[in-house]
């Protein structure tokens, strides 16, 4: 479809990286190949933990949970991504772009809180060990992860709401790899005040909180792990947390560089760059970091691969 006729139309033209094409082979393998080792990683966790009894725990329940949105969130984004790469019509209606839009926010939303789910999770089992088991029982492992969810899913409403009664200007283009709620505010007419406040309000009470128990949790750890005196106990423990603090810093790091600002210094090109960190790389880095770093994990994997 040619780009100037989108004006005419109710859809969207993604652009994704068909404004490079010199690089558009050597990208869709790039992706696809990525999209594939995340289907697989992550499916690979759930089957490990699903058939190893001893893996049984709230820990690794959490990592489940995690591993469902990995698999949701880059099957909402990367199938349209892939097939735009070579079609030759790249439109997408209204309301398919905001149901986009949706499940990126809801689901980025979700991850956040089971992550911070996780931190507490840790807290628990170090701290306290002792009420751990008591603390962590199934029905509160249970409320915890439908809480994330059920939170998950309603803070992702507000946004398309409020964006479907926007109008837009003549260039209905968008130039990113998906419906990005800052790429869509690029081509708005209307006022983009009330969304930049409601960005500014999830980034503090959903995103910063989080980041903040977390950052909490993890300082009562770390004071409760400097107190043991066995050298092999301290590794112990800390090996625990290794895996979800690598993975905490990672998609902290990519979500807040990319979201907690201002529209006014977005850049178009850096964050289709930058997009790819949360939107590929987390989620292809969750089940390789937790299969290397966790040693229960690395143990359960070898005995399935001995069983096969």
């Amino acid at each position: 479809m040619n780009e100037s006729n989108m004006s005419t139309t109710t859809g969207f033209l993604i652009v994704g990286f068909s404004d490079i094409p010199q690089l558009k082979i050597p990208l869709f393998f790039a992706l696809f190949s990525i999209y594939l080792i995340t289907l697989m990683g992550n499916f690979l966790i759930l089957i490990i933990i699903y058939l190893n009894s001893n893996l049984h725990t709230a820990m690794y329940f959490f990592l489940t949970q995690l591993s469902f949105v990995d698999i949701i969130f880059t099957s909402v984004i990367f199938p349209q991504l892939l097939v735009h790469f070579f079609a030759k019509d790249r439109e997408v209606s209204l309301t398919e772009c905001l149901l986009q839009l949706y499940f990126f926010i809801a689901l980025v939303s979700a991850e956040l809180l089971l992550l911070t789910v996780m931190a507490y999770d840790r807290y628990v089992a170090i701290c306290v060990p002792l009420r751990y088991t008591t603390i962590m029982n199934k029905a509160m492992c249970m409320r915890l992860a439908a809480g994330s969810w059920t939170v998950g899913l309603l803070l992702g409403v507000p946004h398309p709401v409020l964006m479907s009664r926007f109008s837009f200007c003549e260039s209905h283009i968008i130039n990113h790899i998906f419906c990005d709620a800052t790429a869509l505010l690029k081509i708005s007419c209307s006022s983009t005040s009330t969304i930049e406040t409601l960005n500014y309000v999830d980034g503090s009470l959903v995103t910063m909180t989080s980041f903040i128990v977390i950052i909490m949790s993890y300082c009562k750890i770390t004071s409760s792990i400097l107190k043991i005196k066995s050298k092999t106990g301290k590794e112990k423990a800390f090996s625990t947390c290794a895996s979800h603090i690598t993975v905490v810093v990672l998609f902290y790091m990519s979500i807040l560089s990319t979201y907690v600002r201002p529209i006014s210094t977005y850049s178009i090109k850096e964050n289709k760059i930058m997009s790819l960190s949360y939107v590929a790389v987390t989620p292809l880095c969750n089940p390789i970091i937790y299969s290397l770093k966790n040693a229960e994990f690395k143990k359960a994997l070898k005995k399935a691969k001995s069983i096969a």
